[in-house]
């Protein structure tokens, strides 16, 4: 049987890099080498597309060291990728691409909209998915025609911060603090600081405005931090509830990724009815932006009224060994291997 040809992107520019390598890894080793060619690109933080021989290479991050580019070409009819390095130009033929990009100029339309042009089918959201679920700004102006709630927000253009005492009082007018600060495209918990006071608001706005041009700052929802699972295409399916304790008064990236106190918990307990209202809900803000194949949608519970709040969701989230998605839909029954086989399937349902 004739094999054929999958490409998985890894790396990327954005401030996800390092743990973009980490769930490629994870996603190469889960894909049945019977049935497909592994074709590895890696993306520097400097924007350069390398060939990648070996999955070690990767694990290793020698992937680096690399002296054969290779680039997608937007030609609808060829559906190749072109190498060229010491020994020449060859190309290669792929059938599907998985786009194991985190964060910006990877999981927000932009590669998506190249895989578009190249006419290869891929793994996961297209371009309008993607780019609203990574621009939070937006994605909370889709989901509040949907009747779930949400933090109240204040977005802030970097342009307002040349009058930083003017964006101070607007926000001032509109939120209470403590709040927080976010760039309204990245990922990660990158940028993200919780504000007390004014003495800390303008600080932290040139920080988020290190990572975009436009921010969120939203009130503080005080309560349990829950997060669900979707898979699908035309029939989506939500997978149960998944539970962050986090290390750090708020889960930001050294307590996503560095500090073993953080925990997550599959399956916690939950007032009656509540888990099944994440779930109709994850559904509901998924298919409203367009979603297709996976993504992660991030909730609280807040505390004392137990109000089912909407925080955020990921259209390709992380696939490290204690990343959400994947342990939640373990708990459904699906292995990791049965899960990345799934995720191409769709691939090619949603190319249909």
């Amino acid at each position: 049987m004739n094999r054929k040809t999958i490409a998985v992107l890894f790396g990327g520019q954005s401030s996800e890099h390092e743990v973009s390598c980490v769930s490629a890894v994870t996603i190469m080793n889960a894909i049945n080498t019977k049935e497909y060619e592994i074709v590895r690109i890696g993306i520097t933080k400097e924007g350069r597309w390398l060939y990648v021989p070996t999955t070690e290479d990767v694990s290793s991050g020698t992937w680096k060291d690399s002296t054969t580019t290779a680039v997608i070409s937007p030609d609808a009819v060829g559906k190749e990728i072109i190498c060229m390095g010491a020994d020449g130009v060859r190309t290669i033929s792929v059938d599907v691409v998985f786009p194991v990009l985190h964060g910006l100029y990877g999981e927000d339309g932009t590669v998506q909209g190249l895989l578009e042009l190249a006419n290869i089918p891929y793994v996961g959201c297209g371009v309008i998915a993607s780019a609203l679920g990574m621009d939070k700004l937006y994605a909370k102006i889709v989901v509040d025609t949907l009747g779930i709630a949400q933090a109240k927000y204040v977005p802030i253009m970097k342009s307002e911060l040349q009058d930083m005492e003017k964006a101070e009082a607007k926000i001032e007018r509109e939120l209470t603090y403590p709040v927080f600060v976010k760039p309204s495209n990245a990922g990660s918990s990158k940028g993200i600081s919780k504000v007390h006071n004014r003495t800390e608001l303008g600080p932290a706005l040139l920080e988020a405005a290190k990572h975009d041009v436009k921010m969120l700052v939203e009130e503080t929802i005080i309560g349990r931090e829950l997060e669900c699972a979707v898979l699908g295409g035309a029939e989506v399916s939500a997978s149960g509830v998944g539970e962050i304790l986090a290390a750090a008064e708020f889960y930001d990236y050294d307590a996503k990724y560095n500090d073993a106190a953080s925990k997550t918990i599959i399956g916690p307990e939950l007032p009656a009815g509540k888990e099944e209202e994440i779930r109709q809900a994850a559904v509901t803000i998924f298919k409203a932006l367009d979603g297709f194949g996976l993504s992660r949608v991030d909730f609280f519970l807040e505390q004392d009224t137990n109000r089912v709040v909407f925080n955020e969701i990921n259209t390709l989230p992380g696939f490290t060994g204690i990343s959400m998605y994947p342990m939640l839909w373990k708990a459904q029954g699906w292995d990791i291997e049965s899960l990345v086989a799934k995720l191409i399937t769709l691939a090619y349902e949603r190319k249909r």
